[in-house]
């Protein structure tokens, strides 16, 4: 398949807000995709060149894609950034201009997927000196060589500004009706992306196989399995009616960290350059592989030199995937200390200074893979059991010690201890319950007691845009800023708050640090908004950020949750059912592990909603 044919199938896809058409244009897509290409074109349909956990980035900004155009059509860069200042949308700009150029025609319209890929490759992959000038040239060899509509694509790929608005759960589906015509696959598809996240992987493997290539997916060593996630309840009672007898482990307010550990021959060992940070040096030998990521599939394995080492001292196996809570702790007195601490680690210099000044605990409480054996499908109590085999006693690796339970009164005691010892809570955890990767389920259950009238639970939340300051909040440019919660059954973000009280000036000053890099011209197209919320400047979904809140109420302006229903007339809507919204939200935490789909759902936030009425009814 040709670069312009796929580039043909962005701009359908482009075109349409509607999901089923979406997922049938890519499943059509995949359909004329060939065996050795579908893998590289879905990491294209992603605006990456390989999976997202794996750090290759392509270090491209706009100045840089504005060179690129200019040089690729033999302009003047001023000619470029005219022509953007008017359309916003690089990618918009190169494709006009390409169609206006006369003197530039484009060679052919046979380079191939594959050819492009390998370019783009290229430029992710550059680095070191000389390295901004090897991307630049590529890209404008890519741009004068395509046709105008492909160089739209070309330019948009490398800055990360693809807009097709889908998430990796439509190429899911997509996967599906290639197969069937529907999504009667998705589950299981779905299943073997969580324990595998790897778009290009997953689609070769169904293009190959059918379902059959997909049967048997087992943790491998280096690629993150997506982790599980815990339901909330409100009181110990509920808990037990939900899953009875069960595990109580604490809640740890960290992050949450997956080690992958392997023995290996002797190679040599990547490390950083200190006189110049762009270098890598291969200076010393080690016979193990290890890499450390984050919920959001981030390799963070240099943050934490000291659990490199302790992993290597500790682990008692050739392999293994082990799944724990990185909790940061004052060296002076022992006392663990909040998360927004705990991330202070995370940092490119000065490293080993840090984890003195910031020494970490890594509190482990799964075991996923072992020595060749794929713990995910065994019960919890057997996962634990191995665990405790494997880990050998140490001060930074510490096994998670569980209580077993089947007590209201002996749950409630072990969430005071938590609470005593700076911890968020507690985790009840259903013994036969195995791990369910990627999912929300009910094998493990979440506690964070209501503290006075205050809601149960915090909220993640995706920053969606901001409106101007006034008086004071000139200063920083932001009075306040919108938020939304993911809505799984369509993809999209739906708004539930409006936040611009109860920032400290240093909260506000980071924030506008960190949206300044989101700014779009356009809202995004999985943006649901009522009109009467759009802020003044739109930001791409990217910054999660954790809030407080007093009670969740209702809403006709908010749409997480509303109902829309025709007019009489039939011309227009009303609300049938008004949305969610947060009565006097603030803002908690910056949460950097989390992705835009990691926020809180609509169907959570309904749960919530209704059991603090429920615990309204109770308290009166």
């Amino acid at each position: 398949m040709t670069f312009k044919e796929l580039s043909e199938y962005f701009s359908k896809l482009e075109a349409t807000p509607l999901r089923n058409r979406m997922t049938e244009i890519l499943s059509e897509l995949f359909k004329h995709a060939g065996k050795d290409e579908i893998g590289k074109l879905c990491y294209l349909l992603q605006g990456r060149v390989a999976p997202l956990y794996e750090p290759l980035e392509f270090g491209v900004a706009d100045k840089m894609m504005i060179r690129a155009i200019a040089s690729g059509l033999n302009i003047h860069t001023d000619e470029v950034l005219k022509d953007f200042k008017k359309s916003g949308d690089l990618g918009k700009t190169a494709e006009s201009i390409k169609s206006q150029v006369s003197s530039v025609k484009h060679k052919d319209n046979t380079l191939s997927i594959k050819d492009v890929y390998d370019q783009l490759y290229s430029v992710a992959s550059s680095s070191g000196a000389g390295s901004q000038e090897d991307k630049v040239r590529i890209l404008a060899d890519l741009i004068k060589t395509v046709d105008p509509l492909s160089a739209r694509y070309i330019a948009r790929i490398p800055l990360g500004k693809l807009r097709l608005g889908f998430s990796d759960m439509t190429i899911l589906d997509a996967l599906s009706w290639l197969l069937s015509g529907n999504k009667e696959h998705k589950d299981v598809i779905e299943t073997a992306y969580n324990v595998r996240p790897d778009l290009g992987y997953i689609a070769k493997s169904i293009k190959e196989k059918g379902m059959e290539g997909i049967k048997h997916v087992v943790p491998v060593i280096g690629t993150p399995i997506l982790m599980a996630r815990a339901n909330r309840l409100s009181s110990a009672k509920e808990i037990l009616e939900k899953i009875g007898k069960c595990a109580v482990e604490y809640k740890y307010d960290g992050l949450r960290l997956q080690v992958h550990f392997s023995k290996v021959k002797n190679q040599e060992s990547r490390i950083k350059n200190k006189d110049n940070p762009q270098k890598t040096l291969f200076e010393k030998t080690r016979n193990y592989e290890i890499h450390m990521f984050s919920r959001n599939l981030e390799d963070v394995t240099e943050m934490f030199p000291d659990i490199e080492e302790a992993v290597v001292k500790q682990v008692k196996a050739h392999s293994a995937i082990i799944e724990g809570e990185v909790v940061a702790y004052n060296p002076h007195t022992g006392v663990f200390v909040p998360f927004q601490e705990t991330m202070q680690r995370k940092r490119k210099y000065d490293i080993s200074a840090k984890a003195l000044e910031i020494p970490v605990k890594l509190f482990a409480f799964e075991l996923l893979f072992c020595d060749g054996k794929n713990y995910i499908e065994d019960a919890y109590a057997d996962r634990k059991k191995e665990l405790k085999h494997i880990l050998t006693p140490g001060s930074v690796i510490q096994y998670a010690n569980e209580t077993v339970v089947d007590d209201e009164k002996k749950i409630e005691n072990l969430f005071q201890d938590s609470v005593s010892k700076h911890f968020e809570g507690i985790m009840a955890k259903k013994l036969e319950g195995r791990y369910e990767a990627g999912m929300r389920g009910w094998n493990w259950i979440k506690f964070k007691k209501a503290m006075s009238k205050k809601l149960m639970d915090t909220i993640d939340v995706l920053v969606m845009g901001y409106t101007f300051g006034e008086g004071k909040r000139t200063t920083f440019g932001v009075g306040q800023f919108l938020t939304g919660v993911y809505d799984k059954k369509t993809e999209s973000f739906v708004t539930i708050s409006k936040i611009g009280t109860g920032l400290t000036d240093e909260q506000f000053k980071e924030f506008i640090k960190r949206v300044k890099k989101l700014e779009v011209k356009d809202k995004p197209v999985n943006y649901e908004i009522d009109k009467l919320m759009q802020p003044d400047i739109w930001l791409k979904p990217s910054l999660v950020v954790e809030v407080g809140s007093d009670e969740i109420t209702r809403s006709a302006v908010h749409t997480a949750g509303r109902v829309m229903e025709p007019s009489k007339s039939g011309k227009a809507f009303s609300v049938k059912t008004p949305g969610f919204a947060l009565r006097f939200p603030r803002l908690i935490n910056f949460r950097d592990d989390k992705k835009p789909e990691d926020a809180t759902t609509v169907t959570e936030i309904s749960d919530m909603f209704h059991k603090q009425g429920s615990a309204k009814t109770k308290n009166k």
